[in-house]
């Protein structure tokens, strides 16, 4: 499935690292979690945590929001899943768990907005600063009961690794319904 060097070794690791002691902290209990996206390892964890993870793996959130208004789950994650998205707010709104666990990056003054070359869907359309994703959240109905940042440096030489030990890259929030404020009526 996953090999487990990817998300065990380097940044990937502390994030993941980060994200599951987050969770522990605020969900110690399992709970039925609709995870926004394919397949992933951060969804491989939080099963081995004793979670009943369902993905939404198929459809553009973009054209297709409505994939993830469903029933019967008391979390929803989506971990850097909303920066890929052109517009996250209809996917937030839409949300029905009464809790998200969410984390996007953080934008860098120092460096470009990320961009693969070879998959379209590997690139980001939004890098936030805090205060931008929390506004989002607050206009998709949701209230920040936690949240945390941190960097992610790698050992590589230059200018802008350093700056990565130091500045940080990483946003992850817990946050509860509010209200639907996109619902029709």
């Amino acid at each position: 499935m996953y090999e487990q060097k990817w998300y065990t070794e380097g940044a990937h690791a502390k994030r993941f690292r980060i994200t599951r002691e987050f969770l522990l902290e605020h969900e110690p209990s399992p709970a039925r979690i609709l995870d926004l996206g394919i397949e992933n390892p951060m969804g491989k964890i939080m099963a081995e945590m004793g979670h009943e993870v369902m993905n939404t793996a198929g459809r553009d959130f973009d054209y297709f929001p409505e994939e993830v208004a469903k029933d019967g789950f008391e979390i929803a994650t989506a971990f850097e899943i909303l920066e890929h998205m052109v517009s996250p707010l209809p996917v937030l709104a839409k949300i029905k768990a009464p809790v998200l666990y969410a984390s996007v990056p953080l934008n860098l003054w120092f460096s470009k907005a990320y961009r693969g070359d070879l998959d379209p869907y590997d690139q980001h359309y939004h890098e936030f600063e805090d205060w931008q994703f929390d506004l989002l959240l607050e206009k998709s109905g949701w209230h920040i009961t936690h949240s945390k940042k941190w960097a992610a440096g790698v050992f590589k030489p230059g200018i802008r690794p350093i700056l990565r030990f130091f500045t940080d890259r990483y946003y992850l929030v817990r946050a509860e319904r509010v209200s639907f404020p996109l619902s029709e009526g």
